[in-house]
């Protein structure tokens, strides 16, 4: 008699590269309901994620003289405001933002830094920290529809951390598309699909049975989820194909825009927590011809957003984030680039919860060192939470029985707050 194998199972199951994007498996620790949570002003959250590190000189602190490059500034719609030339429509929203140009860290290298800024902590090898986006489906909980609550569109993102893969993103690629894996196979119809499930759960609960594995758990948590986006009508939201075509060009047709395009539409149906990421900001070279390039993405992709949001009720009700790894050096190397510059960079707030048209912390006349309000990586992401509902002092306990806070001691910004 021939034995079935379980690995053979799972990779014969419809829809196994829809739940691999799900990532990793849930360790079954107590996750016990946090304190109580302040009221949310934003029931979604999207993360516009500069990957590489944007240069904070070029873009929303721009300066004079010999650190400030080839870029000039431009006047906005907040007076006393300037930005970079290469944004001219984020500019006449400038209103809508908070500017922080008080952002300092001590992490300057690309993992590290990206692992602070998803977590709030600083990467220990004792502990795997959860996401903000992990944070927000814990306690906010799964969509009904059957959407994830947390998704990532354009690139990876940090996951669940100990909270374990059923709280982390869905990966979508390419964005702006309706994901892949989400029909049937060849010769699979629902009764034979449904048989199936069956089995695999058989095999899943024996196997669990037979060692104690926690991670059977966790993959069949991953499964179920799968299950739900594969049979759920909201899944158009994902597909930016449905919006007229004028809607389309204005966000710009790079994968970014309409991956913009695409959070807003998750946003609309419910999904909590989307990170939409831009990608080449490590400018070691080239610096200027590359971010004019970049920001000639983003500017249409952000502007666009936030004026579509509005148009569709979706404004206040939704956070709108702009932050990447650091900021680059004031000094401008021998490759007409910029380096890694942790000490002092910029972030940007917009939407539900947020003072609009201010500008929060001051860099000196080189974009050096932080002068005035100084705002470390745990004070943003308490800010974030703050305004997503969710308690910044808010604890959960860690695999090896720790209690671990939401972020590493941080405090709301409330300067950045709206009343």
């Amino acid at each position: 008699m021939h034995r079935v194998h379980r690995r053979r199972i799972l990779t014969a199951g419809a829809g196994a590269g829809l739940s691999l994007l799900l990532s990793r498996w849930l360790e079954r620790h107590a996750l016990a309901d946090g304190p109580a949570a302040p009221p949310a002003r934003a029931t979604s959250i999207i993360v516009l994620w500069m990957n590489g590190g944007p240069s904070h000189i070029d873009t929303w602190d721009p300066k004079t003289g010999k650190t400030g490059g080839s870029h000039k500034s431009i006047a906005t719609s907040v007076p006393g405001l300037r930005i970079s030339e290469h944004m001219p429509q984020l500019a006449k929203v400038a209103n809508k933002l908070a500017v922080v140009r008080g952002m300092t860290s001590k992490e300057g290298n690309h993992q590290r830094a990206q692992y602070l800024l998803r977590t709030g902590y600083s990467p220990n090898p004792t502990v795997s920290h959860p996401s903000l986006g992990a944070w927000m489906s814990l306690r906010r909980g799964a969509v009904p529809n059957g959407l994830p609550p947390f998704v990532s569109l354009g690139g990876p993102s940090v996951g669940g951390g100990f909270f374990g893969v059923q709280h982390g993103p869905f990966v979508a690629q390419p964005p702006g598309a309706a994901p892949p894996n989400v029909a049937y196979g060849p010769f699979v119809d629902a009764e034979r699909f449904e048989a199936r499930r069956k089995l695999l759960a058989d095999a899943d609960a024996r196997f669990a049975k037979e060692t104690g594995d926690v991670k059977v758990e966790g993959r069949r948590a991953v499964y179920e989820q799968a299950y739900k986006l594969m049979h759920s009508a909201h899944i158009k939201a994902f597909d930016v194909s449905e919006e007229p075509a004028s809607v389309r060009a204005a966000f710009g047709d790079a994968p970014f825009g309409q991956g913009c395009l695409a959070a807003v539409r998750l946003v609309a149906a419910g999904v909590r927590f989307v990170e939409v990421t831009l990608d080449g900001w490590d400018t070691h070279q080239d610096n200027f011809g590359r971010t004019k390039r970049l920001m000639g993405t983003l500017d249409p992709a952000m502007s666009h957003m936030l004026l579509e949001l509005g148009k569709r009720g979706l404004l206040d009700h939704t956070l709108v984030v702009w932050m990447g790894d650091f900021g680059r050096t004031p000094r401008i190397n021998g490759n007409d680039g910029r380096d890694h510059y942790p000490a002092a960079w910029s972030a940007v707030l917009a939407g539900a919860g947020v003072r609009g048209g201010v500008v929060h912390g001051a860099t000196d006349a080189e974009g050096a060192k932080v002068v005035r309000d100084p705002v470390r990586v745990p004070d943003l992401l308490a800010t974030i939470a703050t305004i997503g509902g969710l308690d910044p002092h808010d604890t959960a306990m860690s695999p090896a029985g720790r209690p671990i806070s939401l972020t590493d001691g941080g405090t709301p910004v409330r300067e950045l707050l709206a009343p």
